[in-house]
């Protein structure tokens, strides 16, 4: 009789996630979450099911460029699949953008939506790009624009209709990407004060939204304009010129072709000419590089929120596929060394999750203006590191899972590669890894943010000073000061060395700070009798900060494997 494999299933990604219930049961009041819980446990069952079934089908229909109509007019129309058109409007529904602005719950908004995109996200087939660019443009227009241009374009970005606009980022030219500065698209001023914009746009991300904030060099009257990043100016182009209707694509803006990419298929990416392209400044205009400073802040947030989201469902369809594999007579779950692989993974995922849910507080308590001056500067330094190091996680973590499935994670219509070529992007885009090491440095140099970020190590682990957890304060203590140590000695090293070693510091400084998270919530699920956080709260901490692990047999590995698995399998209907 032949044997087929079941496959791994996921009935209700909430439900699945005792981590991050956890993490909201503590952070957000009684009433903020009996508001907003039943909602996230509807969206958890759709998660898993029908936004699933969507998001799979946008993958399989990949966009694609029609450069012509039947009778050969120019139009560019980039034709997406109805799935993706579906996505967008269950994220509008669910107000993914509009959460921090419609003032419902404070300082906790972003929290509430880091929630609904940890559940939404996964789903999507990366719809969460195009809501992470918009969410970034409502944030600079709100902090940057005229009032005429934000009080027409903002509502439109935070509507909850199917209708609702979304926005794309125009900056990576062929020159550089990283290196803005280098920006050869030019805007002329016009005699409405709006600009005309020319250039080539090298990869512009969701390219069919139905606006994008550009940079681009400002010229004055004469044509003249001031070179480097100093001469640089932010604009909003819409894709329908606002002063007659105009449709702007397969016009003044031409579509070139759509990017091949290792993965986010169903996300349209495009090379664009730029030929004249009605523009609207935002802020003044050669300030562009300052302006857009919310904007990557919003963005990489985002994109961490995405990583933390991507490796939680990995490690959920891991355990589940654990569950229905049976290896030498049992099932695979019941394998000593792949139990405790499964472990490590749920460690690094509340780990990425921790680290987050601290960003995505920090950024909520700082837009409700309810932030102290050490929580700003705790978050100028903590937003490069939280990007960096959770996309590292999701990379390796999404490697890690796909083995876990052996042959049938290199399948391409399993499903599972998606989880590989979809991480990938995460380290890359909104700042490489040495691009954000080096910001992490002008935050320590130029704001002095370091200073508080280790500072608050202590106090995430003020009340954790307990006997489950007093070895692994000492140890984290211990590192934040010697962090402090090497920080010190920048001033006596040149300028080279210090640069040479910053991706290991940012990397230790997030395996740090994340210790401490991790700690503080162990603490309070100690209090409540639940000891799952601190086993993966001290298994971090050993495995990160506590050098060369003993290889010896040691039988506690799997007691605290089971004790960190025991949660995660119940909720997935598997062997506790």
């Amino acid at each position: 009789m032949d044997f087929f494999q079941d496959a791994p299933e996921l009935t209700d990604t909430w439900t699945a996630d005792p981590a991050l219930r956890a993490h909201l049961e503590r952070l957000l009041p009684d009433d903020v979450l009996s508001r907003v819980g039943p909602g996230l446990a509807e969206l958890g069952v759709a998660a898993a099911t029908s936004l699933q079934a969507l998001g799979e089908r946008a993958e399989s229909e990949q966009p694609r460029v029609e450069h012509y109509d039947p009778w050969g007019r120019r139009i560019d129309q980039i034709v997406v699949s109805d799935a993706w058109t579906a996505l967008h409007g269950e994220q509008a529904r669910l107000g993914l953008a509009a959460i921090p602005y419609e003032g419902d719950h404070g300082e906790h908004a972003r929290l509430v939506q880091l929630a609904v995109q940890h559940l939404y996200g996964p789903s999507s087939a990366v719809y969460s790009c195009p809501v992470s660019m918009t969410d970034a443009a409502v944030r600079v227009l709100l902090d940057s624009a005229e009032p005429e241009l934000r009080e027409r374009v903002v509502p439109k970005l935070t509507s909850r209709a199917a209708d609702a606009w979304t926005s794309g980022q125009w900056m990576t030219e062929k020159p550089g990407g990283s290196d803005v500065g280098r920006t050869e698209t030019v805007a002329r001023p016009l005699p409405d004060g709006g600009y005309a914009l020319t250039g080539v746009k090298w990869f512009t991300s969701a390219t069919t939204a139905d606006c994008a904030l550009a940079l681009a060099r400002t010229l004055d009257a004469d044509g003249n304009g001031v070179a480097g990043s100093r001469g640089l100016g932010l604009y909003l182009v819409e894709m329908v010129d606002p002063r007659d209707g105009r449709r702007q694509i397969g016009d003044t803006i031409r579509v070139r072709r759509l990017k091949d990419k290792l993965g986010t298929k169903a996300l349209p990416t495009a090379e664009l000419d730029l030929d004249g392209a009605y523009a609207t400044p935002v802020g003044p205009p050669h300030r562009g590089v300052k302006t857009i400073s919310g904007m990557l802040s919003i963005t990489r947030l985002w994109n961490a929120m995405s990583s933390a989201s991507g490796l939680a469902r990995a490690v959920q369809l891991a355990l589940s596929y654990a569950t229905r594999r049976e290896v030498f007579g049992k099932p695979l779950v019941e394998q000593p060394l792949h139990r405790v692989t499964l472990a490590e993974l749920q460690v690094d995922y509340e780990a990425t999750l921790a680290l987050v849910v601290r960003a995505s507080q920090l950024t909520g308590r700082v837009e409700a203006g309810v932030a102290s001056e050490a929580d700003a500067q705790v978050l100028r330094a903590l937003m490069p590191v939280t990007k960096l190091f959770t996309a590292k996680y999701a990379v390796a973590g999404a490697s890690e899972a796909l083995e876990a499935f052996g042959g049938a994670g290199y399948i391409e219509n399993t499903g599972l590669p998606a989880l590989l070529r979809n991480a990938q992007v995460l380290s890359i885009w909104e700042g490489t890894t040495n691009v954000l090491s080096l910001d992490l440095l002008r935050a320590a140099v130029r704001e002095h943010a370091l200073a508080p970020l280790l500072a608050d190590v202590a106090e995430r682990m003020a009340g954790a000073d307990v006997p489950e957890l007093a070895e692994s304060v000492r140890l984290v203590a211990s590192q934040a000061q010697s962090l402090g140590a090497a920080a010190a000695a920048w001033a006596d090293a040149g300028q080279d060395a210090v640069e040479a070693g910053m991706r290991a510091f940012a990397m230790r400084v997030g395996t740090v700070y994340t210790a401490a998270l991790l700690l503080e919530h162990a603490a309070h699920r100690l209090a409540k009798h639940d000891d799952a956080a601190a086993a993966v709260a001290n298994r971090w901490v050993r495995r990160e900060l506590g050098g060369p692990e003993d290889v010896s047999p040691d039988p506690t590995r799997l007691r605290q494997a089971d004790v960190i698995l025991q949660a995660p399998l119940a909720t997935i209907g598997g062997t506790a």
